[in-house]
């Protein structure tokens, strides 16, 4: 079965200085528990803020290294699933369930991406 990559995007400077409520861990951790059942989640972690981070980049052979916060972002990778289905739409389906368990006032994005094998 093929594997997928989602990737959680959060607006970081939106996000609540006291973490996630307790009435989302708990609807997270139902859902983790049900999508390790049904043997469709393999690997799942949040981030820690960009201002804990550092960037490498390359460009025209020279590496440059920033340490973050990185101001000019201001939607960020908050954490990753990595999830095994049947096919994209499957993946894309628990993502949404992954979605709609939090609160009204996060926004939060998830790019869906099948890992290439071999």
């Amino acid at each position: 079965m093929p594997r997928f990559l989602s990737l959680i995007r959060i607006e970081e400077n939106d996000a609540l200085s006291g973490g996630p409520s307790p009435e989302l861990v708990q609807r997270m951790e139902k859902l983790m528990e049900e999508m390790t059942k049904a043997g469709v989640l393999l690997d799942t972690a949040g981030l820690a803020p960009t201002a804990q981070g550092t960037r490498v980049h390359y460009e025209g052979g020279q590496l440059s290294v920033t340490d973050g916060p990185f101001t000019e972002s201001k939607e960020v990778i908050g954490g990753y699933s990595l999830l095994q289905a049947k096919d994209k739409a499957e993946a894309v389906e628990w993502t949404k369930r992954f979605l709609k368990a939090h609160e009204e006032y996060w926004t939060v994005t998830c790019e869906v991406r099948e890992l290439m094998e071999g």
